[in-house]
């Protein structure tokens, strides 16, 4: 049995999961399989992962797309390894990623979950490593606060993750229903139990420049993560409820900025106006107050410099 699995969902990506799948193929470790899920694409990625040359590499077809969430099920409960390693046909491992999984699944035994950092890749190349809370950590450590350490940009990334299959044993599976921001979800649900190994070591790229990534962000008919379903869980920890109202901003400028000022309104409502238990510090109070135009011409200004190298946040504390 090999010792991880490979989840890739595939729709519609034959531009890029060639390059996806050699990244896997030439991993330092190679103990694994790869199973890709093929999500009814209706251009040539079928063909393109069919001509591919492995006995590594298991093809499971749905019948009916059915999303992300479902496909990353299918493959998951179709895994013959314990450990479960996720990547979308558009993005790039290091060849070294794996082994490093590896490391830390040895280094610490008590961890459930594993993750390294990322790089965000735009147009002409161009890469970029977020800048995340994180301080005062060793290259390799065990997260103290996961929800306190992701106030600002994600410490991993969905590619850049590693789940231990009797996570979903315990907690369930990617929620279906939800049809943007699934990760969100299931990143509350696992690490509110389960501990997270990490290292610092940039082992992923994250492609940002395909079908419009970087320009669009449309909740238009999405299905969100119910924050509200988790607010019981935030009183118990208080860093949980600040990740929360951190995703709820979000989430509302994105309403705003589409002009769906109902949603936005009720995602704001979540939000504690207590700057102490919501932790939006000033800059993002008067973001989430700021007028539909605002948003939107900031928006284009933080897209131009990100073009040019320069990311500007508000998350800065």
């Amino acid at each position: 049995m090999a010792f991880f699995t490979v989840v890739i969902p595939l729709f519609n990506k034959s531009n890029y999961i060639s390059k996806t799948i050699e990244s896997v193929l030439a991993q330092t470790f190679q103990d694994f399989e790869v199973l890709i899920v093929e999500d009814c694409s209706t251009d040539t990625s079928l063909k393109m992962v069919s001509a591919i040359l492995s006995d590594k590499i298991r093809i499971i077809q749905h019948e009916q797309n059915k999303g992300l969430s479902a496909s990353r099920n299918t493959g998951i409960k179709n895994a013959a390894a314990q450990y479960i390693a996720f990547l979308d046909a558009d993005d790039v491992w290091k060849p070294n990623y794996l082994e490093t999984i590896y490391t830390l699944i040895q280094k610490f035994p008590e961890c459930k979950l594993f993750a390294t950092n990322y790089e965000e890749i735009y147009p002409n190349q161009l890469s970029l490593i977020p800048t995340t809370k994180l301080k005062n950590q060793g290259k390799e450590t065990v997260i103290k606060d996961f929800f306190e350490s992701n106030l600002s940009q994600h410490i991993y990334c969905c590619c850049s993750l590693c789940v231990d299959k009797s996570v979903f044993e315990t907690i369930g599976y990617y929620d279906e229903k939800i049809t943007y921001g699934e990760d969100v979800d299931f990143n509350i649900r696992a690490n509110n139990v389960f501990q997270l190994a990490y290292t610092t070591d940039v082992l992923v790229s994250y492609i940002l420049y395909t079908e419009n990534q970087i320009t669009n962000t449309h909740l238009k008919n999405k299905t969100l993560t119910n924050f509200d379903a988790y607010e019981s869980l935030g009183i118990a920890k208080p860093s949980l409820k600040k990740y929360l109202d951190f995703n709820r901003y979000i989430m509302a400028k994105y309403y705003k900025m589409e002009g769906n000022f109902d949603a936005y309104q009720k995602m704001k409502t979540g939000i504690n106006p207590n700057p102490t238990i919501s932790g939006l510090n000033y800059k993002q109070r008067v973001l989430l107050n700021a007028p539909k135009f605002v948003l939107n011409l900031i928006k284009k200004i933080k897209l131009y410099f990100t073009l040019k190298g320069y990311k500007i946040t508000t998350y800065s504390y």
